[in-house]
């Protein structure tokens, strides 16, 4: 049976992607156990010390910081949709629409569908305070776990003049297709809301500044979450991952065997 060792063969690599996921969430669990949680102000004292032995602009620490984002310099972000302040914000915007198409007797259907026409995060850096001092963040486009969803809307109709026209003259469907509305959602870090960071700190600039690791095999974590809560819900999906895989290669290694048998 053709079929049956064709699907065996897609059950034993979704099997291995599944291990691999298990994999690489353990890594990221460990990167957080094998991290220090410092004070702002024992990372300023270390970078300090460097100073004085003719080593500035050398200081690079991975470790984990706890604080309350606290706007740029230039001040808070507003997010583009709701106007609400922020150091950080994502939007999407969501075209849905309606196409026809035959179905496998030859007859005419419509179907729902759905194209994303804008996705934007914020790229301007802000920073974290806890109770001894400030640090820079630079969030190197990487958007936070769990930021806070504030705004979702959905506009029925086309776009009209000043929409995104433009980014929807190229969009799939062509004279057999009705759109129906876009999807506006926001989501963003408000100032004042604690994080869980865990990165590089470095002092390449001047000033000291936390943000993604110059190894690749180093872990970039911002997060509305404690450290607790994150390792605990990797623990979960670790097991999910490995013993969802671990059933699902087996089921498609027998597949495969009988489908090739037969």
């Amino acid at each position: 049976m053709t079929w049956m060792w064709i699907v065996g063969l897609v059950l034993v690599a979704v099997g291995v992607a599944g291990f691999l996921a298990a994999q690489r969430v353990r890594a990221r669990r460990h990167a957080m156990i094998a991290a220090e949680t410092l004070p702002i102000a024992e990372l300023e004292e270390h970078q300090r010390t460097l100073a004085d032995l003719g080593t500035a602009g050398g200081f690079r620490k991975v470790c984990e910081v706890v604080g309350a984002a606290h706007p740029h310099p230039e001040g808070p972000l507003r997010a583009p949709q709701s106007g609400t302040e922020c150091v950080w914000y994502r939007q999407t915007v969501v075209h849905r629409y309606s196409e026809s198409y035959r179905d496998s007797d030859g007859d005419w259907q419509r179907r729902e569908r759905s194209e994303t026409v804008l996705d934007e995060t914020s790229r301007q850096g802000y920073a974290l305070v806890d109770s001894s001092g400030i640090i820079g963040v630079d969030p190197n486009g990487v958007a936070p776990d769990r930021p806070e969803k504030i705004h979702e809307r959905f506009v029925p109709g086309a776009p009209g003049p000043g929409g995104f026209v433009n980014a929807l003259q190229g969009f799939t469907g062509q004279g057999s297709s009705d759109s129906l509305g876009m999807t506006y959602t926001e989501w963003v870090i408000r100032p004042g809301r604690p994080l869980y960071v865990l990165g590089e700190v470095h002092d390449r600039i001047g000033p000291l500044v936390i943000g993604k690791p110059e190894s690749s095999s180093d872990h970039f974590i911002v997060s509305t979450r404690s450290e607790e809560e994150l390792r605990n819900d990797a623990v979960g999906h670790q097991r999910w991952f490995a013993w969802g895989g671990a059933a699902l290669a087996v089921v498609g290694l027998v597949l495969t065997v009988v489908g090739l048998v037969s």
